[in-house]
């Protein structure tokens, strides 16, 4: 890794220590964290990548409204390929990714919940969490920048809302793309709808997104549209999760694809977690950009103490975007402190 990146990373992570002891007074109760990483690539054309996060999250007075923010810094040796493209972009900028303020209110055990500001995209199994540090150091291919479907890294500007009951709910969110990364969408006024019902260890959700593309305007017209279900299963240490989505990028494409993840973490496994992912993405377009990649993964992640752990993956990909390669081995580090 270059003398420089490491100066930075040093530097980045001096900040972020102590930016944590800065606790705004007016909060009641507020949790700070930062995440430092740095991992290998190895496949075809190696890559060093190096990040950091910092996170803020409360209550802004007591049983009251709670804010959320987030910032992201990171780089990777090249812009090659989606290697530790999990969560966050890399693009040596430091980047707001979330800043929100939410309440939820529960009258005659309904559910209301009010989001407003600066959100992941609610769209299926969408938030941060669900992709970072849990053993998986790339998006899946239908969440990845670049392959003609979602991104991990599509935001929004606007206002989140949740009406249900405990087991059931709908949610509606209408703003206008904040994206960061390499698939920015054009700014225009965008809508997200997802149901979703719990039973048992069970977890369905339906999905659907209209926005704009964020290829060139040059040849992609129209709007995008995409439907998805997303469904997780978790009992005795073991979770499956997978989502499957269909839809069209820009007019006259479609795109269509699917994962399923496995996390295991048993008693009896220690620090280990261990994950598997199959995955499959059908790009129809006119010659020769049409697209037919799968995707498997096996992996791990170990914590080795307190919040200090490792993850590695090997990937074998066919069918996908030439230049990034059909196989490689991520490894990744990663630290984190906490302050409540």
């Amino acid at each position: 890794m270059k003398t420089g990146t490491k100066t930075v990373v040093t530097a980045t992570a001096a900040l972020l220590v102590s930016v944590l002891r800065l606790v705004p007074a007016f909060c009641q109760s507020v949790t700070t964290e930062a995440t430092v990483n740095a991992g290998v690539s190895y496949s075809s054309s190696d890559v060093s990548a190096v990040a950091s996060q910092l996170r803020a999250f409360g209550e802004i007075k007591r049983d009251g409204p709670r804010f959320f923010v987030e910032g992201a810094w990171a780089e990777k040796s090249k812009d090659d390929g989606d290697s530790f493209g999990a969560a966050y972009p890399y693009s040596n900028r430091l980047k707001l990714i979330e800043a929100y303020v939410e309440d939820t209110w529960q009258p005659a055990g309904k559910l209301l919940s009010l989001r407003a500001g600066r959100y992941r995209t609610p769209f299926g199994i969408y938030n941060g969490s669900d992709y970072a540090y849990n053993g998986f150091l790339r998006a899946p291919l239908i969440r990845y920048d670049g392959y003609y479907a979602l991104s991990n890294n599509f935001l929004e500007e606007g206002a989140d809302v949740v009406v249900g009951v405990p087991r059931f709910s709908v949610e509606t969110s209408v703003g206008a793309p904040a994206d960061v990364g390499s698939s920015v969408r054009r700014s225009n006024l965008d809508t997200v709808f997802r149901v979703q019902a719990f039973e048992g260890p069970f977890l369905i959700g339906v999905s659907h997104i209209h926005t704009s593309p964020y290829q060139s305007p040059i040849f992609a017209h129209g709007h995008a549209d995409f439907t998805g279900v997303d469904v997780r299963w978790m009992r005795d240490g073991v979770q499956l999760r997978g989502e499957w989505i269909g839809g069209r990028p820009f007019d006259g494409t479609t795109t269509t694809g699917w994962y399923i993840d496995t996390l295991v973490h048993r008693t009896g496994m220690g620090p280990v977690t261990a994950v598997a992912r199959l995955e499959r993405l059908d790009y129809d377009a006119v010659a020769p950009f049409t697209l037919r990649a799968q995707r498997q993964t096996l992996g791990a992640r170990v914590r080795l103490y307190e919040g200090l752990s490792v993850q590695v993956d090997a990937l074998h990909e066919t069918g996908g975007i030439a230049e990034y390669g059909p196989k490689a081995l991520d490894v990744g580090v990663s630290y984190l402190i906490r302050r409540d």
